[in-house]
C-alpha cells in the first residue's frame, strides 16, 4: 500500500465586541467576545490576545513563522494573524517521517489477529511505528498559549496540522481553515469491537484543560483525504483522521460559533471517558450557528458536560454515511434548541440521537427536513422499555447566550454565514 503525500506544512492562502480604533480601521485581532455569548462569556469572559502590546502582534506568511509566533505555547499576550502562501519545499509525506525500519507492509504482516490473536503489538515494528509517529508529531502538534489570538486573514488554511491548546486559558481561533489532521501512523486495536480496529492521534483543533476558548468562523475537515477512500486492513477501514474538535481533560467555559465541521467520521467530543469523574462541573460549552456537513456522528457527543446547542445546520448527504448526531452519554445535560436537519429519506428523525448511560435530553424548536418534531418523543417512542429511555429535565435552563432565532431563520442564516472567510 503507497503512503499518500501528506503536506503537514501550513498552507496559506489569502456578534464579537469591536473595539473602536484611531484611524478608523477595524482590526479583528483584537475583537473580544461578546459578553452574553455562550458558556465563554463566563467568569470575565474570553479575550484572547486582545491585551497584546506591539511586540507580539505577528503576521506569519509559513510554517516557521507560526511556530515562532507560538512561542512554544507561551503566555505572554499575543496576536497571531495568518496569511500569505503554500511552505513550499517542507511538504512531507509519510516516508519521511518513518524511521527505525517502520514498514507498513511488515507492521501489517507482524501484527495479522490471524496469526496473533488479540494480542496487543509490541515489539520491533510497534516500537518503529512508535518512533515514527513522535517525529511526525513534533511537526503536526502546534501548542497554543494562554492569552492568544490565532486568526486567519482572507482564506487561509492550516493544513495537516494539529492546533492544540493544552492547560492554556483565554483564547480565541477564528477565520480558519483546518483540515486534514492526517496520521501516517495509526496504531492497531486488536481487542476493540470484536474485530479490532485502528486509532489515530490527531484532531484539527483540540482542547485539553483549557478554559475560556472560543472557536469562531473555523472550519475543519479533512478536505482532500477522506477516510473512505483509505484501505481496509484486517476487515476495517485503516483510519488516518481522529475527531475534528476535541474537548476533554477538564476543559471548560467554551463557545464554537459560526463554524462549519464537514467531510468527516467524528466531529466534536466533549468529554471523552465514563470513568473521568473530575470532568463533573466542568465541560460547559456552546455550540451555536454551526453547520455540520457529511459528518458521521459525534455533533457533538457529551458526557458530563452542560452543553447548550442551539441555531445550528445539520446536512447528510444523499448516499453518505450517517450514524447520529446528538450524543447522550454519561450523566451528561444536553440542552437541544432550535436546530434544522436536512437528511435523505433513509435516516428517520429518530435516529437523530443516540444515547450511551445518558438520562437525560431537552429539546424543543427541531425542524426536521422542514417539519417541527419533537426528538424526545421520537427517541423514546423508538427505545420503549428500554434502559435507553431519556427524560427532558437536564437540570438547569441555559441563561448564557446571545438572541436565539427559530430553527428556519438559523437554517438560512447558517447556510449563508458558517465558516472560515465569512467574517461580516
Amino acid at each position: 500500500m503507497r503512503m499518500r503525500h501528506i503536506p503537514v506544512a501550513v498552507a496559506l492562502s489569502g456578534v464579537l465586541c469591536v473595539p473602536a480604533h484611531a484611524d478608523g480601521v477595524r482590526d479583528i485581532g483584537r475583537d473580544v467576545l461578546a459578553p452574553d455569548d455562550g458558556w465563554a462569556a463566563a467568569g470575565g469572559g474570553t479575550t484572547g490576545g486582545a491585551a497584546a502590546d506591539d511586540a507580539h502582534v505577528y503576521t506569519v506568511t509559513d510554517r516557521a513563522g507560526l511556530v515562532r509566533a507560538l512561542e512554544h505555547g507561551s503566555d505572554t499576550p499575543k496576536i497571531i494573524k495568518i496569511a500569505g502562501t503554500d511552505d513550499s519545499g517542507h511538504h512531507l509525506d509519510c516516508a519521511d517521517y518513518a524511521t527505525d525500519g517502520y514498514r507498513l507492509k511488515k507492521y501489517l504482516a507482524a501484527y495479522d489477529p490471524r496469526t496473533r490473536g488479540s494480542a496487543k503489538p509490541s515489539g520491533p515494528q510497534e516500537e518503529a511505528r512508535q518512533a515514527s509517529a513522535a517525529k511526525q508529531a513534533e511537526r503536526v502538534v502546534l501548542p497554543v498559549g494562554s492569552h492568544t489570538t490565532l486568526i486567519g486573514l482572507g482564506d487561509a488554511v492550516l493544513k495537516g496540522a494539529d492546533l492544540q491548546v493544552g492547560n492554556a486559558n483565554n483564547v480565541i481561533i477564528r477565520n480558519l481553515d483546518l483540515r486534514d489532521a492526517y496520521d501516517c501512523f495509526p496504531v492497531r486495536q486488536p481487542d476493540t469491537g470484536g474485530l479490532g480496529d485502528w486509532k489515530t492521534a490527531y484532531d484539527t483543533l483540540t482542547l485539553t484543560g483549557a478554559t475560556h476558548v472560543r472557536a469562531d468562523h473555523i472550519t475543519a475537515s479533512d478536505k482532500g483525504h477522506p477516510d473512505s477512500a483509505e484501505p481496509t486492513c484486517f476487515a476495517r477501514n485503516y483510519l488516518r483522521h481522529d475527531g475534528l474538535l476535541d474537548i476533554t481533560g477538564g476543559s471548560d467555559l467554551v463557545t464554537v460559533s459560526w463554524s462549519r465541521f464537514a467531510d468527516h467520521d467524528k466531529a466534536i467530543l466533549i468529554g471523552n471517558s465514563d470513568s473521568a469523574t473530575g470532568d463533573r462541573g466542568k465541560l460547559r460549552v456552546t455550540l451555536h450557528h454551526n453547520q455540520f456537513e457529511s459528518v458521521v456522528q459525534r455533533a457533538p457527543r457529551v458526557r458530563f458536560g452542560q452543553v447548550h446547542v442551539y441555531d445550528n445546520r445539520y446536512v447528510v448527504p444523499e448516499g453518505s454515511e450517517y450514524r447520529y448526531s446528538l450524543g447522550v452519554s454519561t450523566e451528561s445535560a444536553l440542552y437541544a434548541e432550535n436546530n434544522a436537519f436536512h437528511t435523505p429519506s433513509h435516516v428517520e428523525a429518530a435516529d437523530l440521537v443516540k444515547s450511551w448511560n445518558g438520562t437525560a435530553l431537552h429539546q424543543s424548536g427541531t425542524l426536521f427536513n422542514g417539519y417541527p418534531v419533537d426528538l424526545l418523543a421520537l427517541y423514546d417512542a423508538y427505545n420503549s422499555g428500554s434502559e435507553r429511555d431519556l427524560t427532558a429535565d437536564v437540570g438547569r435552563t441555559p441563561t448564557l447566550h446571545g438572541k436565539i432565532d427559530s430553527a428556519a431563520v438559523a437554517d438560512r442564516e447558517v447556510a449563508r454565514g458558517a465558516g472560515a472567510g465569512r467574517i461580516p
